[in-house]
């Protein structure tokens, strides 16, 4: 994008003359590539930090749970930060319906993804599609307007009508072009948040029945607490609740 804004200004500064005579079609397409930019970091971010090392965290989870028991466990998964979804919301669901067996902890998990998880996680999606549709709309809509004065000049007779509707196709292109380099992004971006956001729901419907085994072992006095491997540091494991 910059190389063709820099192409733009040499070019008998194309792009200055667009900011410069058409400043409110300018400004309401920076304005949406501006937020659209914003959007993706947004969501970058959240997805960044709903991230669980599940490798991690069951055996310090897995040893609380066999040392303290339910109470004990469950402290540990409210201790948890709020954007680890898995331990802090879906974990904590199904140990709050622990003591009510195996069936109560898996309609409280689904609960709380269906009507806490899930919304957490596609947020932003439909403000991000929405604008998505909406830039190409917008810069469809601003090329159309550039189009109609560009045939209006050319209604005119002389040079200086020619030179004025060269001005109005600048608007076209710069319209047409920023329309969709708002959109691209967004569209990509969504998809793969979607896609993401599957995986994640497999990943936590696979993490909800290590929840139940765990459980009821520890229910049977079979769970013990998890033994470090050769080469594996003992102290990552040894106080497993942030006291």
């Amino acid at each position: 994008m910059l190389m063709f804004l820099a192409q733009a200004q040499s070019d008998d500064s194309a792009f200055m003359h667009f900011i410069k005579h058409d400043t409110f079609f300018a400004v309401v397409l920076f304005v949406m590539t501006l937020s659209a930019a914003v959007l993706v970091v947004w969501r970058l971010l959240l997805n960044h930090n709903a991230k669980t090392d599940m490798n991690v965290f069951l055996p310090r989870f897995q040893e609380v749970l066999a040392r303290e028991g339910i109470d004990g466990a469950l402290k540990f998964c409210k201790a948890a930060p709020k954007s680890e979804v898995i331990p802090s919301k879906l974990y904590v669901a199904g140990l709050e319906n622990a003591r009510n067996g195996l069936a109560a902890m898996r309609r409280g998990m689904a609960h709380a993804v269906e009507m806490e998880i899930l919304p957490d996680l596609n947020f932003l999606l439909p403000s991000i599609l929405a604008i998505a549709k909406i830039a190409t709309m917008v810069g469809l809509l601003f090329t159309i307007i550039s189009m109609i004065g560009t045939f209006s000049e050319l209604g005119k007779a002389g040079e200086g009508g020619q030179a004025q509707a060269s001005a109005q196709i600048g608007l076209a292109l710069f319209a047409t072009m920023l329309g969709l380099l708002t959109a691209i992004p967004l569209v990509f971006m969504h998809t793969l948040d979607k896609a993401w956001i599957h995986k994640f729901e497999i990943k936590m419907k696979s993490a909800g029945q290590k929840l139940m085994m765990l459980v009821q072992a520890a229910k049977a006095g079979q769970l013990t607490p998890p033994q470090p491997q050769p080469g594996q540091v003992r102290s990552g494991v040894a106080n497993p609740v942030a006291r």
